[in-house]
Parts: structure tokens; sequence; C-alpha cells
């Protein structure tokens, strides 16, 4: 248009019923001054201007809000606020309280008031009215509207795109005045593609091997070099880095002596999950919630224990290990860090600033930022035992190598005069009266049920000469359903305390207690060991259960004397078990 035209309009403009929007040709007036027919887009125009110079009075806080005049949300901009005006009036910029008040001279209506030190712009201030005089449109934060497939941009230099991408990259050339820059050749194209995918380079073989390809068929080639690395294990090296980074992914704690921290698993788990291709709903609800997912819902060929891996995404938070420090306090900057990256890594939101206030460039309030952070502080933090696939395999293993050698200790170092001859049992007496069943090879079967508590006094005879040490066995039975040694129900058992006198066979009124030194077990439940049953305490104990599979088999402890034991004529000894 020229400028008389720019005139002319101006002065019909002001002559007509609506003299603040007139559209011609592509054009309206407001003031006397032109702009193009489309409205200033809410987002990226309005929005700035309002909450850089507005929200602070009149925005989502409601605690520093000012005359109830609420301009962040639609509802609330376009009612009557306590003066009973209206801020804005959709397509009636003249009958908008906003408009009138930041166009005004008079500094006790002037918006923003003299005492914020903020100036609109010119510019600013016709946005604003521009806006309101095509309808005021406000629209949502991008991070909630769903993405809408993109319709291909027309482009003049038709044969150039090769892909739909093309067209939107020519599109804006061409807005720009600007032309595709010249074809790389085939040794550039191959190194772009590698660094991109995988982000190494082309080793010379596989250079030599796509220049080949790419003179037969230049498509093929390309196609067929970007499907060989996207299968490459090095895709998914390249691009986990970009997501590791979102979860705040570190081998180390961060915090005072930034010790190691073993979690790697989930390092790896991001990279299988990208190279298998895993879609972005399943890698999501796996991170956030993999222990909560039943395994027939899980993605086909993910375990359990893979789902449960996957929630290391909010394990990487800074740890402090340092003394003195309250646990409290660095779990909450642990929960708070764990917010930060849920706002970005699924939100798109910077919710952080919302910790402190609700605040007026964050669409989430100061309740709602806390309302979110409850999900995740209410959760335990285990450890996670991975255990390698042949894990079984191994320990199988291990425990036939550990019999052998245990087997052989005799053989490595014999004791010629030592010898483990076994007691004949004169009595077994139960502090409960149970009666004990005598077997044939001179073992004592309790095979009653067990009560809590009771104490077996034993006596046996032995015409053996320096006995240095006696030699306990807890023998499991197969007739018990218990299966023993135990009595309780799963076959484990705790003595609690040993004691041992020995007498002349000839006059056994004369016993004395017999200082037991030291005692070894062949087998010790954890926190239950064999120390514990001579320890002169009746509440530890010597237990046997370790929990691998084994504690349906013989326990056997040895309790060493101070000195030999030795009577002429024979020893009687008397053994009390305490349990």
């Amino acid at each position: 248009m020229t400028a008389a035209c720019f005139q002319f309009l101006e002065k019909v403009g002001r002559r007509i019923s609506n003299p603040w929007k007139i559209a011609v040709a592509g054009l309206f007036l407001i003031d006397g001054v032109a702009f193009a027919a489309d409205a200033p887009d809410f987002n990226s125009d309005v929005r700035p201007i309002l909450s850089g110079n507005c929200f602070k009075c009149h925005g989502p806080d409601d605690k520093a809000r000012d005359s109830g005049m609420r301009l962040d949300l639609p509802d609330a901009a376009k009612m009557p606020a306590k003066s009973g005006k209206t801020a804005i009036v959709a397509g009636k910029p003249e009958q908008s309280e906003l408009v009138r008040r930041i166009f005004s001279d008079d500094p006790k209506i002037k918006m923003p008031p003299p005492t914020s030190n903020k100036v609109l712009t010119d510019a600013q201030k016709n946005i604003l009215k521009n806006w309101i005089a095509m309808g005021a449109e406000y629209k949502a934060h991008w991070a909630f509207v769903a993405p809408n497939q993109a319709a291909l941009p027309d482009v003049k230099q038709k044969d150039w795109p090769q892909n739909p991408i093309d067209n939107f990259v020519l599109a804006r050339l061409e807005r720009e005045g600007l032309k595709p820059s010249p074809r790389a050749d085939e040794f550039t194209l191959a190194r772009r593609i590698h660094l991109d995918l995988i982000g190494l380079p082309p080793t010379p073989e596989e250079l030599d091997q796509f220049v080949a390809a790419f003179k037969k068929n230049p498509q093929n080639a390309v196609a067929e070099l970007a499907d060989k690395l996207l299968a490459s294990p090095h895709y998914g090296e390249r691009w986990a880095r970009r997501w590791l980074d979102l979860a705040m992914y570190a081998d180390t704690n961060g915090y005072e002596k930034d010790r190691q921290r073993s979690i790697w698993p989930y390092r790896d788990w991001v990279i299988r999950a990208l190279n298998d291709g895993m879609p972005f709903d399943q890698f999501s609800i796996l991170q956030i919630a993999g222990d909560m997912v039943p395994e027939k819902d899980l993605p086909a060929g993910t375990k359990p224990l893979d789902a449960k891996i996957a929630t290391g995404f909010f394990r990487n938070t800074m740890l402090n290990e340092e003394g003195g420090i309250d646990p409290l306090e660095y779990r909450f900057a642990a929960m708070t860090a764990r917010m930060q990256m849920t706002g970005a890594a699924w939100l798109g939101l910077t919710m952080q600033c919302a910790q402190c206030h609700t605040h007026k460039f964050d669409p989430i309030s100061h309740r709602e930022y806390y309302q979110t952070m409850a999900f995740l502080n209410n959760a335990d933090e285990p450890d996670l035992d991975i255990p390698a696939d042949d894990a079984a395999e191994q320990q199988k293993k291990r425990n036939e190598r550990a019999a052998k050698l245990i087997a052989d200790l005799p053989n490595k170092w014999p004791v010629a005069d030592a010898k483990w001859q076994v007691a004949k049992l004169s009595s077994v007496v139960a502090e409960s009266g149970q009666k004990p069943k005598m077997l044939d090879d001179n073992s004592a079967l309790f095979a009653e049920a067990s009560p809590p508590q009771d104490t077996y006094t034993i006596t046996f005879d032995s015409d053996q000469s320096a006995i240095g040490s006696l030699r306990l066995e807890a023998l499991p039975d197969d007739s018990l359903p218990a299966k023993g040694p135990g009595r309780v129900a799963h076959g484990n058992f705790v003595l609690s305390e040993v004691t041992i006198t020995a007498a002349p066979k000839n006059a056994p009124s004369t016993s004395a207690p017999v200082k037991i030194v030291s005692a070894t077990a062949n087998v010790e439940q954890e926190n239950f060991p064999i120390t514990d049953a001579i320890d002169g305490k009746l509440d530890t104990g010597w237990a046997v259960d370790r929990l691998d599979g084994t504690l349906h088999s013989p326990k056997i402890a040895m309790f060493q004397f101070d000195r030999a034991v030795s009577f002429a004529g024979g020893t009687r000894f008397t053994v009390t078990l305490a349990q």
C-alpha cells in the first residue's frame, strides 16, 4: 500500500461508528496505526508483556493480587473487578479498562503504576490493544496443548525437498531470501550421518563401502547406512546421554566426599530401551512407576526386575553421607530435585519456582507443587539387588567347590594324635518333660511339637584320656515335618547357651565346670554367631539359617577347653543345652 492509502484509511476510520478496528485489504487501523490482520499470538507476543509488567499484582498469586483483578486467566480477566470495571472486553478495546489505563498519562490510574518502575513501550501498548481488538484470545501453555500434525508449507523450489522435513527447512530459507547450500559429497554425508546417529566417525573401510554404494544408488546407500547405524548399540549410547542429563545421572553422590554410587544398571536400561525402540509412553511409565506395573502389562521382553531398574530415574539425585547431617533435610533436597526433573522431562515446565511461592511465570501453584511432591515423597528408598543372569549357577559351583575344600582340610593339616569319637549317650533329659527317641547311631531325636523354650541335659562317659574339645552335631531328619535340624516349623533353632561339667566316672558327684575358651561352627546365621552360645547370656545364641537353601543339612559346632580333661578310670561329661 502507498502512504496515500494509509492517510485515507486514517481519515475514514475516524468517521465510522467503531473507529478502533477497520479491516481493509488485509490491514486494520488502531488510532491511525496500521496492523496486519493476524492477531498477536498470546504466548509469544502478549503473555511476555503481561507477565513481565502485570502478573505481579494481577496474576496467580492470591496473596499479592490487587483489586481482585486477575489477568492470567481469561474468565477472570473478562469479568468486572471490585471497581465494577472490566479489564478486557474482547473485540472492544475502547471499553477495556486495561487499554484505558496503559494509555493514560494520569499517574493515579496509569498502569503499570509509576511506583513499579516499569514502563510499557508504545509497541507493547499497541500489541495489547491489537490483541483485545482481535478478540483477546488466550492460549494454554504449550506444554498442555496436544501437538497436531502440521501441514507441509508450500515452497517455490519444489524439486529440492527429498522428505517432508525438507519442506520446512526450504520454506524458512525462502522466507529469509536464502538458498540451500550445495549438496554434500558422499564422504561428508557419511561422516554427518555417523556423527548424528551414533556420535562416532566412520572408519576408512566404512567410508569406502558407503562411497561405492552411493555411486550405484544414492538413496539406497543413505537408507541402508541409516538402518545399519540405527541398529548399532552405539545409537542408544549416543542418544541416552540427552535423557541421562534430564535424569541428573551421575556415578558419584555429589555432596561432600562425592563417593561412588552403583547406579549404572539404570544407565544401561536407558540405552537398551532406545536401542529396542521402546515407545515413549512405555518408556515414561516404567521410569515413573515401573515397580507398580503388573507383569502382564509390561512391554514385551521386559522383566519385572528391568521395570524396577527403570525407576532409577528418581534415584539419581545427590546424596549426602557426611556425619552430622539431618537426613530429612537432604531427603527434602532430593524431593525438590525430583520435582525439577519431572517438570523438565515430562511436563515442559520449570516447576522449581513454585517451590517457594506461586509464581507468575508458571502455571503450577504453590499448593499444586507440594501436592505433586507428595507422590514422589510417599515411597521407600530400598537398595535393589541385581544378580547376574547366571548367579544361581555360579553360587552352586562355589558351594560345591567349598564343600570339596572343607572335606579335604584333614588331609592338608593332619593331626596324628587327635581323633573324634562318637560318644555313647547315657541319658538325655528335657526340662519340658518330652522324651527323646534314642537312635542306633547314638543320636537323640525329639519328634514332638517344639515348646518355645527348653533345656536339654546330656550325660555320657568316655574312657579316652586328654580330651580337649567336644563336638555337637545338630542333624536333619526327613521323618519330621520341619525336616530339622531345628524343631520349629521352618527347621531353624537358636542355641542360647552351652555349659559343660566333668567328673571322674567313678565319682560323678564331684563334677566341676569345664571352661570353654573358643567355639567354631560350620554354619552361622547373620547376627547369630556360635560365640553367642558361650557368652553367658540367655538372650543371645547360635542359629543356622543362612537363607541359601542349605538349612536342612548337618550343623556342627566345636567347643575348645582351656586345658585337656582326663581322669583315671574314665570321665563323665554333663552337657547342658539351653534353648
